[in-house]
Formats: structure tokens, sequence, C-alpha cells
């Protein structure tokens, strides 16, 4: 809706896509309620009848964020493995952050309450019941590939950050002389293996990990039971 000068009808959702288009720009510390008031073509005063502060603008871009990764998502087939749908569910979250500068900078430590993060919760919860984790333990796999979700991108973006420029450390070409290979082979390797390698088999290969713990942890609990 569109008032009669053309623009949009403010409200939070449309200054939260503001920002989150200005990102790719400005970043997030670049980010003003200022210059996403400008993008608009209105005073940074119009702004604060819908959103308070830059902390609120956060969670605002947030919920837009975290809304677009859970669009469509549904129950598990009935013969999909949790394991696959939750390493499904994490991925669509890791792209819809990637797809903004700064993405996951934005959903850390925000506060997002919209009726997809209940239904999400809920379908995660419901999963996990079904494959036997009771409760309580399956309230706390849900934070758990949350905060690995959010915090691998935070890293993955940190590396390609534009501000380095060429001199940009997690380039290749400086990797390549950062350690000396002859004293220390393994940790050369590894430099080279986790920094410069595919970071969609990184992010996945941490997921497994993870969720073979979780599902270990389940197993021998189940074991202790009987």
């Amino acid at each position: 809706m569109s008032n009669r000068s053309g623009q949009a009808k403010l409200d939070a959702e449309v200054i939260a896509e503001a920002a989150l288009t200005l990102l790719d720009e400005v970043g997030l510390d670049g980010l003003t309620m200022r210059k996403v008031a400008a993008a608009l073509n209105v005073q940074a005063p119009a702004l604060y009848w819908h959103i308070a502060n830059k902390r609120e603008l956060l969670d605002a871009m947030a919920r837009a964020v975290f809304v677009s990764a859970v669009d469509g998502v549904e129950a598990p087939r009935r013969d999909e493995d949790w394991r696959d749908w939750l390493i499904a569910l994490a991925s669509r979250l890791r792209r819809a952050m990637l797809g903004y500068r700064d993405g996951a900078k934005v959903l850390a430590g925000t506060y997002v309450s919209d009726e997809a993060m209940w239904r999400t919760v809920e379908l995660t919860l419901r999963t996990l019941e079904d494959a036997g984790f009771s409760k309580i333990r399956a309230a706390r796999v849900f934070p758990i590939l949350l905060h690995y979700t959010v915090g691998f991108v935070i890293e993955e973006q940190a590396r390609s950050d534009r501000e380095y420029g060429d001199r940009n450390p997690y380039l290749p070409e400086h990797l390549a002389g950062l350690v000396d290979a002859q004293r220390y082979p393994r940790t050369a390797q590894l430099v080279t293996d986790v920094f410069s390698g595919d970071t969609d088999t990184e992010f996945t290969e941490g997921l497994h990990v993870i969720l073979a713990g979780i599902h270990a942890v389940q197993s021998d609990r189940i074991a202790s039971a009987d």
C-alpha cells in the first residue's frame, strides 16, 4: 500500500526490508536510522512511530530474515530421517543469512517473535519427540543447532569481509604462506583446508558431528533407562 506521495506505507516490516537492502552498501556497523529514513525518502523521526531504536530495528530485520528462511517448511516426510530434516532446516537459515551482508550478525542476539518462529520450533520439537527424545532433551537441541548455524555464518561472512579489500588474510594466496609447513605441517594443512575449502561441506559436516553427538547422548540415556 502506498500513500499519496507514492511512498510505501511505513510499518516495521517495510522499514526492516529497507534496512536489509542497505546492508550490502553500508554493512551493519554503518547502518543508522537516518540512512534507513533516507532510503525510504522520509525524515528519521517518522521511523520512530514504528521502530523505537536501532535495537528494535535489528529485531525487525532478524524477524524478516528468519521468516524468509522457514517459509514453506513442513514436517518430515514419513520416511525422512530426523537428522536429515534438521540439517535441511539449518541449511535454509544459513542460506537466508548469507543473502545479506552481515546477515548472521543481524540475527545474533536478536529477539524474534513471530508465528513462523513458533511454528518452526513446534515442528522441531515434535520431530525430535517422534524420534524418541524426551521433551526436555528436545527443547535443548533447537538452540544448539541455532547457535551453531548463526556462529558458523558469522565466521563465514567475516572471512570474506570486503573491508579487507586485497589485504584479506583469508585469501588463498595469503593463507599459503601463513604457517611454516616444514615446522607445522598439520597446522598448515588445517589452515588451508578450513579457510580455503568448501564452506558448504564444512557447514554440513559440522552439523553431522553435532547431531551424531546428540544422537549418542540420547542413545546412552535410553540404554540407562532400560
